[in-house]
């Protein structure tokens, strides 16, 4: 859920009302209309997949801008061969890539006592999104480069992406439309100098030159982006376009990092690679109010971020372990100042009433693990303060994710891939009291909450590659205590994701 405000103005909210702009009236055809959109969507997936790729050497579809691009990641990544094909070690001067990814979700009718406002509908419900992303990339100087993502977006997530604090679709913005609407997602400059140690190449991709760059390097990103472009990547989960789909399975949920309303920031960060090791660190503008369509400029209200990455071999197989902190400063609210408001004056408590200046950190850890080239393995472990509402990202205090992945090598089916994950997700006691009042977060808001629980997610999904640049994927979720509501659920969602890159 996956940043320069000056190109994009047109969703700029005329009120600073908190919430995920819930309930939107859609004004839905029918039956035939919606058979016709998918149509559609199915009809520009193949003219996608039949355009020409343009110059590129990688044998398989073209890397998702989600996906780890950091210079540690590239080098890590790169055989221990001294071959390097002639058209990687000229460096790129441009490239342009594509993709398209339309995902439809559907739960069934699940046990539901009772039901509030940022509740996940209890009845069977179906929702699809679609996205066709362009990545242009144009070098500018020796080691520096530009990028542009501009997008059109369509649809919801299921109960206008409400309900589940562990959300089932990264492909789902907070924001939903019926109509096709344009945003430009990323534009943003990148600078990466050499420090020394043998030369690697760099393979094009979506927001990727290819060219060369040495093993201890220093890479500087500026625009905007998404945070998660450079911090807490995995191997494994971390693209919703091509593995997992559960927010609490791609991120560490916990780690409510800088973003508008779609997942995008303007900021900077710095990237230090030297052998074995990188560290970074970025600051980036927070919203103008906790889950808004609008950034707040100027680093007026900002998050600070900082990540050490160690890489290693175990038994022969490479891993990376990272540890990363951060910091949102801004105007937040205190769970409990809410709910003393409330008892004091008779009403639902509201966190947007005791807004002030205030810091709130939060810890994650990410692994990932080799196992064997085919399968690899991943978990992730986050904490935040739980004293304060969430900023951005969701209503999550502390979360544990684990999982692997497996290539459909034994099987005859090298690009197809199989995945099982389970995400833990919980709230503090102060979060607790504040949603048992009735209060309302980003996503979740039964009205009330006499028995919570931790919010429990199996995550399983099979991604068959029809043809070169083509997948097609099932995906299945098993939701137990949805919003860590004890009386509502389980929720099985079923889901059908469709992807196309040139």
């Amino acid at each position: 859920m996956q940043r320069l405000i000056a190109f994009d103005t047109e969703f700029r909210p005329n009120t600073r009302h908190r919430g995920s702009y819930r309930r939107v009236a859609r004004g839905r055809s029918g039956w035939l209309a919606a058979q016709q959109k998918t149509t559609i969507v199915f009809l520009l997936a193949g003219s996608l997949w039949g355009l020409p790729c343009g110059r590129t050497v990688a044998a398989g579809p073209a890397t998702s801008a989600s996906q780890d691009m950091s210079p540690a990641s590239v080098a890590s990544t790169i055989p221990d061969t001294p071959a390097v094909p002639s058209d990687v070690a000229v460096p790129e001067p441009w490239n342009l890539h594509g993709q398209l990814t339309f995902v439809k979700q559907y739960h069934p009718r699940f046990s539901s006592p009772s039901e509030g406002t940022n509740s996940l509908s209890p009845g069977s419900n179906g929702e699809e999104t679609t996205d066709l992303t362009l990545f242009a990339g144009v070098r500018l100087w020796n080691g520096g480069a530009f990028y542009i993502n501009p997008e059109i977006d369509q649809g919801f997530g299921l109960s206008n992406t409400l309900g589940v604090a562990g959300f089932p679709s990264g492909e789902a913005y907070k924001v939903g439309k019926s109509k096709p609407y344009f945003r430009l997602q990323r534009a943003f400059f990148r600078q990466r100098f050499d420090l020394g140690g043998d030369s690697h190449p760099i393979l094009p991709g979506a927001n990727e030159l290819g060219g060369m760059q040495s093993a201890d390097n220093v890479t500087v990103t500026v625009g905007k982006f998404s945070v998660v472009d450079i911090f807490d990547t995995n191997a494994y989960a971390h693209d919703p376009r091509g593995d997992f789909l559960n927010w609490s399975v791609i991120d560490a949920a916990a780690f409510d990092y800088a973003a508008d309303a779609w997942g995008y920031t303007v900021g900077g960060a710095v990237e230090w690679t030297q052998s074995w090791w990188t560290v970074r660190g970025g600051l980036f503008d927070l919203s103008d109010v906790p889950n808004s369509k609008t950034l707040e400029p100027g680093l007026k209200e900002f998050a600070l971020i900082g990540e050490i990455e160690g890489r290693y071999e175990l038994g022969g197989h490479p891993g990376k372990l990272k540890v990363l902190g951060f910091l949102n400063h801004g105007r937040m609210g205190s769970y409990r100042d809410a709910v003393s408001l409330g008892h004091a004056t008779g009403a639902t408590p509201d966190t947007a009433l005791v807004r002030h200046f205030a810091s709130r950190p939060g810890l994650a850890l990410n692994l990932e693990q080799e196992i064997r080239p085919d399968l690899g393995v991943f978990a992730r472990l986050s904490v935040n303060d739980g004293s304060k509402e969430a900023y951005e990202f969701t209503d999550v205090n502390r979360s544990a994710s684990v999982g692997f992945l497996l290539k459909g090598n034994q099987w005859n089916r090298a690009d197809d891939s199989v995945g099982l994950a389970v995400a833990v997700n919980g709230i503090s006691a102060a979060a607790r009291a504040y949603f048992a009042a009735g209060g309302l977060g980003i996503l979740i808001g039964d009205g009330q909450l006499p028995h919570a629980g931790g919010e429990n997610i199996v995550e399983t999904f099979y991604s068959m590659r029809v043809v070169e640049h083509f997948t097609v994927s099932a995906n299945y979720q098993y939701v137990v205590h949805p919003a860590y509501n004890r009386d509502r659920g389980p929720v099985s969602i079923f889901a059908l994701r469709v992807h196309a890159e040139f």
